[in-house]
């Protein structure tokens, strides 16, 4: 996700119909500048070179949402939900294009939670995070928590400092709003999709999140080759 304003304008986007690497190309309507939905940068036009503000999202499911905010109001469209793309997530083919880094380490169309940091980028494979739902970790020298909500089917990565002191974490059983974390070294306990101590004596202090998204392998290894990839001990 990401904010629209640029400067002093507020763009609006639409859908382009291009695609690179098999990702989405945006336009805005303001400059006709194209942007590459993947990357959140301008590739071609006007305000090539600009980059676009990440705002931090947690793409889950609607039964871990409303456990965090029962009160939430929903939009309905009326008629089924159908997902137009489900067959494709089981076909091989990597995207329309095919892979342009044939990489390995991972499955085709794995399921990564990718976080992109100043200090590097690393691919935190859903299989391994169900198995090992707390990953205390670093990426270049910046300390990083990987935590899994289960429920949720989702990922988040966030910087463990708090005050100054970087924080270890380990699982913890889930309570009435979902999946939860504790900290070693206060024992305070973490909302894992809110990033909120809740309860212990930090309770009330904030993670920050990080910038990093669910994405298949193919496309976030053709995105970045150079990725570094979590793999369990043992």
């Amino acid at each position: 996700m990401y904010a629209r304003d640029v400067g002093d304008e507020l763009l609006t986007f639409g859908v382009s119909g291009k695609l690179i690497m098999n990702a989405l190309v945006m336009f805005d309507r303001q400059t006709d500048t194209l942007w590459s939905q993947f990357l959140g940068r301008a590739v071609e036009g006007p305000l090539a070179g600009t980059e676009l503000e990440v705002v931090p999202a947690v793409l889950t499911r609607w039964e871990s949402w409303r456990l965090l905010h029962p009160e939430t109001t929903v939009l309905d469209q009326g008629g089924p939900v159908i997902d137009a793309y489900s067959g494709y997530y089981f076909r091989p083919q990597a995207g329309v294009i095919g892979e342009r880094n044939e990489d390995d380490r991972l499955f085709l169309k794995e399921l990564v939670h990718g976080v992109v940091l100043p200090q590097g980028r690393k691919a935190y494979a859903h299989r391994f995070l169900k198995e090992d739902p707390v990953v205390n970790d670093l990426i270049g020298n910046q300390p990083v928590l990987v935590a899994w909500d289960e429920i949720g089917g989702a990922a988040v990565a966030y910087d463990p400092t708090v005050d100054g002191r970087i924080l270890s974490f380990e699982a913890h059983d889930p309570g009435e709003s979902g999946a939860v974390v504790r900290d070693l070294e206060t024992g305070s306990v973490w909302s894992v999709l809110t990033g909120e101590a809740i309860a212990g004596e930090l309770a009330g202090s904030r993670l920050q999140v990080l910038n990093g998204f669910a994405v298949f392998w193919f496309a976030w290894s053709d995105y970045f080759p150079d990725t570094d990839v979590f793999l369990p001990e043992g």
